[in-house]
């Protein structure tokens, strides 16, 4: 069994409620911190190597540094709850089930960084569960750990949950920012950043749920032994949104150093692909990552085991590798027909695109027709071209990330599953009544000795 950080009292009946959390434990790792001082808390964070679990990957720590502090300016602590990525509702599980370990992260970031006044911008279909989260800081609030002068230290924090309006757009963080100032949500041009000029022009640092709610374990156990957890620069552990054919959905905890067959196939994780099928092909980190072939995810070219971890799922690059992502663990079985499935995320990208960027803008819906017409049995073999022309005159010419995120799928899907595409067009009627089917996606990859 993996050790677990975030989720080892998810199975306890009140667990949403101060009292209960309180009991197991919680609000302990406040005390702790309240009687550090913030750069000692810093510390403890760059120790603990803690990456972003948003979905960059940018060391948590290091990000905090870069806050500037000027005289008499307040700094503002904002958690990105804009979870928004297909594939991806781990976030939503923590806030749901665990919103005391999301405002204790809270409280003793908000302290780090010497915000008090700091917000959590979620989501707008989580309906629900603002509710919740209020109702957890009002908790919070009537035990003495928000509000004015905490625990007798002199510092006042206060908690705010902000609902989005629905937009994908808003998970990127300066679009979040002019969200929750009651602008449109279109992201801002950097620099400067967010920690230079960020909510209402303060210096502000955005981080996503699971990010300031691994906070909590990092100071309980200190960041030392934090880092005892994973491997390499993949420390402690990690929230995997788990879904597609397999048997059996959810959020799960890892350390990452499982390999992705072990959380396929084992009993504790995935327990294989649903009704006995064969696996085809996976989006590990949410939509916006490459989608892989079976024989890639499994084992990298060089044969060696694939790992569920940021440097092993990128070994190779994009040309044989993928990225964590966010941890939306997204499987295909042979039954799973790669070109709609590519037509899909790219509606949902032309959809979410703000406008704000030309190539994006128009790109985005680009991709989506000519994906439509392949799909209907109406393309031909030049559209496969057109369409790896028009992704890779959107990727890196945008402001944002969201062209980038619109271009890795499709990408990917003609690098892999090329064929697939080709078969679609030569033979349009038989394409509307079966799919491709497995090929030779699952085929062991002959070891290579220099992938360079």
């Amino acid at each position: 069994m993996s050790k677990k950080l975030l989720l080892k009292d998810a199975h306890i009946e009140g667990i949403r409620y101060f009292e209960t959390y309180r009991k197991q434990g919680g609000y302990t790792a406040a005390e702790k911190a309240l009687k550090m001082t913030p750069d000692e808390i810093l510390e403890e964070v760059k120790a603990s190597g803690l990456r972003g679990r948003g979905g960059a990957g940018f060391p948590t720590g290091m990000k905090w540094s870069f806050l500037a502090k000027p005289e008499g300016v307040p700094r503002h602590l904002v958690v990105n709850a804009d979870e928004s990525e297909p594939g991806t509702f781990k976030d939503r599980y923590l806030m749901e089930f665990l919103p005391h370990l999301l405002i204790e992260g809270m409280l003793i970031s908000s302290y780090c960084l010497g915000s008090n006044v700091s917000y959590i911008y979620i989501r707008g279909e989580y309906s629900w569960i603002p509710d919740i989260l209020e109702e957890a800081i009002e908790e919070a609030k009537a035990a003495g750990f928000l509000g004015k002068n905490i625990m007798g230290t002199g510092f006042d924090c206060e908690i705010y949950v902000q609902r989005g309006g629905g937009a994908y757009i808003c998970g990127e963080e300066t679009a979040l920012l002019e969200s929750l100032e009651g602008k449109r949500g279109n992201p801002r041009l950097k620099p400067p950043f967010p920690a230079v000029k960020g909510l209402w022009e303060r210096p502000t640092v955005v981080n996503n749920v699971e990010s300031i709610a691994a906070i909590v374990p990092i100071i309980d156990i200190t960041g030392a032994e934090y880092t005892k957890i994973g491997v390499g620069r993949s420390t402690g552990t990690k929230l995997i949104s788990a879904c597609g054919n397999i048997n059996k959905p959810g959020v799960y905890e890892i350390d990452m150093t499982i390999t992705v067959e072990e959380f396929i196939y084992s009993d504790e994780y995935c327990g294989g692909i649903k009704d006995g099928k064969k696996l085809k092909a996976c989006i590990p980190g949410g939509s916006s990552v490459p989608i892989v072939p079976a024989n890639l995810l499994l084992r990298t070219v060089n044969g060696e085991p694939r790992y569920m971890n940021y440097e092993s799922l990128a070994d190779g690059g994009f040309a044989t590798g993928t990225m964590m992502g966010s941890g939306g663990f997204i499987v295909l079985d042979e039954d799973q027909c790669i070109v709609e499935h590519t037509m899909t995320l790219a509606r949902f990208y032309n959809h979410e695109s703000c406008g704000q960027c030309t190539p994006c803008r128009e790109g985005t819906g680009w991709m989506y027709k000519i994906l439509k017409k392949i799909e209907k049995g109406e393309g031909k073999m030049e559209d496969i071209d057109l369409l790896w022309d028009i992704q890779r005159k959107i990727e890196g010419n945008t402001i944002c990330p969201l062209g980038d995120a619109a271009a890795w799928p499709v990408a990917a899907a003609i690098r892999h599953f090329r064929d697939e595409f080709e078969w679609h067009i030569k033979n349009p009627e038989l394409s509307q009544t079966q799919n491709y089917g497995l090929a030779h996606y699952a085929d062991p990859i002959p070891a290579v000795e220099n992938n360079a």
